[in-house]
């Protein structure tokens, strides 16, 4: 989900250099387990490696959005961050939103970035009867999630919104039954959409990858008045290769609820790395100058945590 950059013209590449490699580590990044964890539902651990090569053409400030987040519901045991050739990294966070981020400037030549970590996930599961909370009771700071953005056109498709759900029950129900349409009519297809597809775009071309299909559920919610937003981060799932991966959260009841119209793979598993109105939020990668990503590997491994009553590990990727 990374951004496309403006044309450029490139320059003449810099000598590559031996110095050590710039590191950002964090072991036991947040003392505190992850909110109901003991409860009947159960935590996952993730191991996340990812590694990315770039081109650098000119000389480009490199905003990265790769780390897992501070949240009520994960626990961050160990990460690592490095970039090579060394750089001054600045890294900082979202007070709000718990977004990460790593910034520095980086001068023409090749460029590796490689970022591990050992996540512990755990996911409350919604009750069956969550109901939507009317405008005038949605707190200001959710707000802003009812509004149209550039991915998500909800006053455009808010006929069709009506046309399709109006007759759905309210709450959970009605998001459900959002996600299962679009699970049903848009076809994934991997290439089929890029950095500029909107959610009214996917609607008529009907197909798309997993961001576009998040992003068309937070058009259809809004267009319901029900707040909602874009969750990019990492799961691991057989197919297509793993990759970044986006779902969505709808406001319901006075708390956020994640659905994956993809079902690509179960959403309490995902760790999350950004939350936003849209894609333009929570892109990986957003760079301001000139270049090219020749190299992303991205791989996630899953182990389910015991519950106090079973004390064994079961491996699931």
């Amino acid at each position: 989900m990374d951004d496309k950059n403006p044309p450029c013209t490139p320059a003449d590449r810099g000598p590559d250099t031996d110095a050590e490699p710039s590191q950002l580590r964090l072991a036991g990044a947040r003392a505190k387990p992850p909110r109901g964890a003991g409860s009947k539902n159960a935590s996952v651990l993730s191991k996340i490696d990812v590694k990315l090569d770039y081109d650098v053409q000119a000389p480009t400030h490199f905003c990265l959005h790769m780390q897992a987040a501070d949240h009520d519901a994960q626990h961050v045991r160990e990460e690592r961050f490095t970039v090579h050739p060394a750089f001054p990294l600045h890294d900082y966070r979202d007070p709000i939103k718990g977004n990460r981020f790593v910034r520095f400037d980086a001068p023409v030549g090749k460029l590796k970035i490689e970022y591990a970590a050992e996540v512990e996930v755990h996911y409350e599961k919604p009750e069956m009867d969550l109901g939507e909370s009317p405008v005038n009771q949605v707190p200001d700071e959710v707000l802003h999630f009812l509004s149209p953005t550039r991915y998500c056109e909800s006053d455009l498709l808010a006929n069709a919104a009506q046309q399709i759900f109006n007759n759905v029950s309210p709450g959970i129900a009605r998001v459900n039954a959002v996600s299962e349409w679009i699970h049903k009519n848009i076809q994934y297809v991997p290439g089929s959409s890029d950095a500029t597809t909107t959610a009214m775009q996917i609607f008529v071309q009907r197909q798309g990858v997993c961001r576009d299909f998040a992003h068309l559920g937070v058009t259809f919610c809004r267009a319901l008045n029900i707040p909602a937003r874009l969750v990019a981060g990492y799961v691991f799932f057989d197919e297509p290769p793993q990759d970044f991966h986006a779902v969505f959260e709808a406001w319901l009841d006075n708390r956020w609820v994640l659905f994956d119209p993809t079902q690509m793979a179960p959403v309490e598993r995902l760790v999350r790395v950004g939350t936003g109105r849209d894609a333009k939020d929570v892109a990986f990668a957003t760079l301001f100058g000139c270049a090219s990503l020749t190299r992303k590997e991205l791989t996630v491994r899953e182990t389910v945590l015991p519950s106090p009553k079973s004390p064994t590990l079961r491996a699931v990727a």
